[in-house]
């Protein structure tokens, strides 16, 4: 099953709706929001996603009590530990202590945000990831990924090329 895994959408409306447009075309059953949604109104794009949804409040996620009221239960602080498949997956915005949530051996994937930076990469057995910028405010090339969650492979999908 393939898991969309975004992050840094900082209220790029038009940005989300091509992701989950790209998400629902193959038939994904999760997204996971790796944080700085930024504002409230984003739910009125991510709300519209008929499968499961994870999200950490980022640095720049200001109006928490709203996100909150929006979002429920779906986000929350950082680490969130998640469970899809049997895959078991920390969910962070910063990333700090990475390496120790890796080499506890707890998680399977650990998915990050922050640096708008795509990342792919192992530490001993554990898959850490960074979805880069949905926004696209800093590099100027929004990306976000697929999960396989019977492989772990990624995919990386870069909206410009759409």
């Amino acid at each position: 099953m393939l898991i969309a895994v975004m992050s840094d959408s900082h209220d790029h409306l038009e940005n989300l709706k091509k992701a989950m447009k790209v998400a629902e075309s193959k038939d994904c059953k999760y997204i996971i929001h790796a944080g700085d949604f930024v504002s409230p109104f984003t739910w009125r794009v991510l709300g519209q996603f008929k499968g499961n949804m994870y999200g950490v409040f980022g640095n720049n996620d200001g109006d928490r009590v709203m996100l909150k009221k929006f979002y429920e239960e779906r986000i929350g602080v950082q680490p969130i530990k998640i469970k899809i498949d049997n895959i078991r997956i920390a969910l962070m915005h910063e990333p700090a202590f990475i390496e120790e949530l890796a080499k506890s051996g707890d998680f399977d994937v650990i998915i990050y945000g922050h640096t708008h930076q795509i990342d792919n990469k192992r530490i001993g057995n554990t898959l850490v990831i960074n979805p880069g910028e949905l926004c696209g405010w800093l590099y100027g090339n929004p990306s976000f990924m697929f999960l396989d969650s019977e492989t772990l492979d990624i995919e990386i999908v870069y909206l410009n090329n759409l």
